[in-house]
C-alpha cells in the first residue's frame, strides 16, 4: 500500500495539543486584528483546519502585508526565498518586540 502524502502528513507531534489545552480556542483569538507591517509568529492551532498554512511554516516569524477577507497575508522567509502565506488569525500570534 502506498504511503499517504497529504497536507498534514509527518506532523504527528507538531500538530498535537497538550492534554490541558485540548478543546476549542478562545473566541478573542479569532477576532484579533493585525496592522500592516506588524510582526507576527505563525503558530498553528490544530483545532482549526480552515485557514491553516502549511505545517512547514509553524514557528516562523513574518510580517503582515495585507488582508484577504478575514485572513491575513504574511510574508515569511523560507530559506533564501520570501513567501506569502494566507492564514487566519487563530494561527497567528503577536510578536512581543
Amino acid at each position: 500500500m502506498q504511503k499517504s502524502e497529504g497536507f498534514r502528513s509527518g506532523t504527528r507531534y507538531k500538530l498535537k495539543k497538550h492534554p490541558r489545552a485540548k478543546g476549542l480556542y478562545p473566541i478573542t483569538r479569532a477576532l484579533k486584528q493585525f496592522e500592516n507591517g506588524q510582526t507576527v509568529h505563525v503558530i498553528l492551532d490544530p483545532s482549526v483546519q480552515k485557514g491553516m498554512p502549511h505545517p512547514k511554516f509553524h514557528g516562523k516569524t513574518g510580517k503582515i502585508i495585507g488582508q484577504r477577507g478575514s485572513s491575513f497575508i504574511v510574508e515569511v522567509k523560507d530559506g533564501n526565498a520570501t513567501k506569502e502565506i494566507i492564514a487566519r488569525p487563530q494561527h497567528l500570534r503577536e510578536c512581543k518586540n
